[in-house]
């Protein structure tokens, strides 16, 4: 079971931060796989990027307020190979956690979907994104553009747009979309409530010490979709009437903003809007952290599931074998004869 790193590159097609995520990705490539959704596939230089891009038949038409396509593109593709985690990102996103601590979160949270949202907080009346006065008042929700989903929330949406086209279609004509769409599908199925899980006592003390064993996680076993942020934007410092502040020059309000965000969220695991010139020393000072207190323990169904797949293929071409050795005998066999 594994992640998938699903990212959206548009204008100059570049990762600002190829060589970062490149190294980032390096200690966890067994657990790996990369995804590039683009606009023109000639504009692609990085011969990187280009090993990674999705066929030409998943590319549809996007722009800055119609998205979605691409988020869906991804995940319907991401969902063809063992991925458990979708992580959807864009060119100026990087990681702002160490390897180590990213293996960890995944192996701790890999059946839950990990997403910020809330009720919008914009007039509905004024601003027509995502068309939410068209929708009942409880669906009137805003999420974070960029989160990561789990595999099971991915189907749901794949499922809901197939089979709610017009409802789709409504709240994308709104505009911005990518900011309200998933909360809206995960209410629908009932991820976003808090509902009591039925726990043995025998099970109890077994959650205790998980979730000792690994402080810096507050779990939450009560939510399918846990209501927290992935992605670091620091929109006290806007850019422009849209987008959060661009991470430039690394000046001390940047380190500081970094410094309390991480502590902050404990889920946090990338930054949005790195420019390419931001100082690559300032984020390996994260990424190459020195996590050695934070233990990655692996899922005991990982592990049965990996276990299981090389038993069948062993017994797969162990039979091959046998088949083809018998056929040669006889044939051998009837030569001689």
């Amino acid at each position: 079971m594994k992640i998938a790193l699903c990212f959206i590159i548009s204008y100059d097609h570049i990762l600002n931060k190829e060589e970062i995520w490149r190294e980032w990705i390096e200690p966890n490539k067994d657990i790996i796989n990369v995804y590039f959704y683009y606009k023109d596939l000639k504009k692609i230089k990085s011969p990187w990027i280009l090993q990674h891009a999705l066929p030409s038949q998943f590319i549809h038409e996007t722009s800055y307020y119609h998205v979605i396509p691409a988020y869906l593109s991804l995940m319907q593709y991401a969902l063809k190979y063992d991925n458990q985690w979708i992580c959807l990102l864009t060119d100026s996103c990087c990681p702002i956690i160490s390897p180590n601590k990213f293996r960890a979160l995944f192996y701790t949270l890999w059946n839950r979907s990990i997403m910020s949202w809330k009720p919008a907080w914009w007039n509905i009346n004024v601003h027509k994104r995502a068309n939410l006065a068209l929708l009942p008042e409880e669906l009137r929700l805003a999420n974070d553009p960029w989160f990561v989903l789990k595999r099971e929330n991915a189907e749901q949406i794949l499922y809901f747009a197939k089979n709610k086209y017009h409802v789709v279609k409504t709240i994308c004509d709104g505009g911005l979309a990518n900011e309200s769409l998933f909360a809206i599908i995960m209410h629908g199925y009932k991820q976003l409530r808090y509902k009591e899980l039925p726990v043995s006592s025998v099970v109890k003390p077994l959650l205790y010490l998980a979730k000792w064993s690994l402080p810096m996680h507050k779990l939450n076993y009560n939510s399918p979709v846990l209501n927290e942020v992935t992605h670091l934007a620091d929109w006290s410092r806007m850019h422009s009437a849209t987008s959060p502040h661009i991470f430039t020059n690394a000046n001390s309000k940047d380190i500081q903003f970094l410094e309390e965000n991480l502590l902050k969220n404990k889920y946090a695991m990338f930054i949005r809007k790195v420019a390419p010139e931001f100082p690559d020393d300032i984020l390996r000072k994260y990424t190459q952290k020195k996590d050695d207190h934070i233990i990655p323990c692996e899922p005991l169904l990982f592990i049965y599931r990996r276990w299981i797949l090389h038993i069948c293929n062993v017994l797969y071409y162990g039979l091959s074998i046998i088949c083809i050795l018998y056929g040669l005998k006889y044939i051998l066999l009837y030569n001689i004869v």
